[in-house]
């Protein structure tokens, strides 16, 4: 069992972002996406903060957002780096098979990568996923770098806090039927 620590509270920030972003799409009618907490069970609490201190994962998540964008299934992973290079091991099996099954169901499956130093999202399609999995899986490189990116699926951020995300579906939709 993996133990919970300060060091998941990382993505904490583009969560944030992702999270209005989604009230904002729903108040919109434009999607219903949510946040899927991960479950865990605690062991010792601060009881003066009402803090958990050390908690156990149950199980293995899925993904960080699940839902639908105007009947669509999707589902989604926040990720952040504080780097120009990008671990692979930042992505674990089991989302990648999540994100395959989602696929396969006619779905959406993607992840947003913030890159901290640069103020950048980028929107990785599912295939540009599987493509770094398997170099890693094949004794290839362990992580990818931005340059290796498209540079289409960049996200300019809007209003502070509003993670256009939307404009890259519709972006990844029209590359899946040309």
């Amino acid at each position: 069992m993996a133990t919970w620590n300060s060091r998941g509270l990382r993505g904490s920030t583009l969560e944030d972002m992702i999270n209005r972003t989604n009230e904002r799409y729903l108040e919109q009618r434009l999607a219903l996406i949510q946040k899927i907490p991960t479950p865990i069970t605690p062991v010792r609490i601060d009881k003066e903060n009402r803090h958990i201190t050390l908690a156990y994962f149950e199980k293995q998540s899925t993904v960080d957002y699940i839902g639908a964008v105007q009947g669509i299934p999707v589902c989604f992973d926040a990720k952040e780096c504080n780097t120009d290079t990008f671990p692979i091991q930042n992505i674990h099996e089991h989302q990648v098979r999540f994100m395959e099954h989602m696929e396969e169901q006619n779905g959406i499956s993607f992840l947003l990568i913030y890159y901290s130093t640069r103020n950048e999202i980028y929107y990785m399609r599912f295939d540009e996923v599987k493509k770094f999995w398997k170099r890693s899986q094949e004794g290839g490189r362990k992580s990818f770098r931005i340059e290796e990116l498209d540079p289409k699926f960049f996200i300019q951020l809007k209003e502070l806090f509003f993670v256009p995300y939307l404009d890259k579906i519709n972006l990844d939709l029209e590359q899946r039927d040309e």
